[in-house]
């Protein structure tokens, strides 16, 4: 069974995620030239949106060939990006959490011709 719709919705909300990443890593930055310490915690939540960005887009890869292992990678993104940046994440977040759905819960169709 072609899993094309799973693996499409992955690398979209991967490559939008990888966005929000690198938004979240600029507010950060200037959260960091701003502040008096020199530091923001930003920075490193967008450095974890996009690590899970990038576990989004190998997941949309391996729920062509293995799709519940990579339903659940998808899923663990899904949460994993929103906790990490939230707000910048959402839109990718639920576009993941759908493909990490379906490769979990779909079903093959299996067509069995009598002859």
């Amino acid at each position: 069974m072609s899993r094309t719709t799973e693996f499409v919705l992955g690398l979209i909300g991967g490559i939008l995620g990888f966005f929000g990443a690198v938004f979240a890593l600029f507010i950060g930055s200037v959260d960091a030239a701003i502040s008096e310490t020199g530091t923001s915690s930003l920075t490193g939540l967008g450095w974890f949106a996009f690590l899970f960005s990038t576990l989004a887009i190998i997941g949309s890869i391996v729920v062509k060939s293995k799709p519940k292992f990579g339903g659940i990678l998808l899923l663990i993104s899904a949460v994993g990006g929103l906790i990490s940046i939230s707000f910048f994440y959402l839109i990718s977040a639920v576009l993941i959490a759908i493909a990490g759905f379906m490769g979990v819960f779909r079903k093959n169709k299996n067509v069995n011709k009598a002859a």
